[in-house]
């Protein structure tokens, strides 16, 4: 497990020597942004995962999975939820994966 998704950020960047401004041109951010995205205080977008997987050479289902963790991991905390959410939530995740199976195997 990493540290929260920003601090992860950090990490990488200052073990590449790369600075808050190359980092955030890299990531189409301005450095103040990615500041605040490695403090904790503004979230990273999903949609940059693509970019921070090529600057660092990183394989992008294992940032994705990094990404998500915190992504929920802050949703239940902030909402003072049991970590029951998760049990029903994976039970939920399986039902879909279901779904689309059956879905994708009908013939019209």
């Amino acid at each position: 497990m990493k540290k929260h998704f920003g601090e992860y950020i950090r990490q990488l960047r200052t073990d590449k020597g790369f600075t808050l401004t190359q980092l955030g041109a890299k990531l189409e951010l301005d450095s103040a942004n990615l500041s605040k995205i490695e403090n904790g205080k503004r979230d990273f977008d999903e949609k940059r995962l693509n970019l921070l997987a090529s600057v660092f050479n990183l394989n992008l289902d294992e940032l994705r999975i990094e990404f998500l963790s915190q992504v929920i991991a802050k949703k239940i905390y902030e909402s003072s939820c049991s970590l029951d959410v998760l049990q029903v939530a994976e039970k939920k995740v399986n039902y879909l994966r279901q779904a689309n199976l059956k879905q994708k195997s009908l013939k019209f």
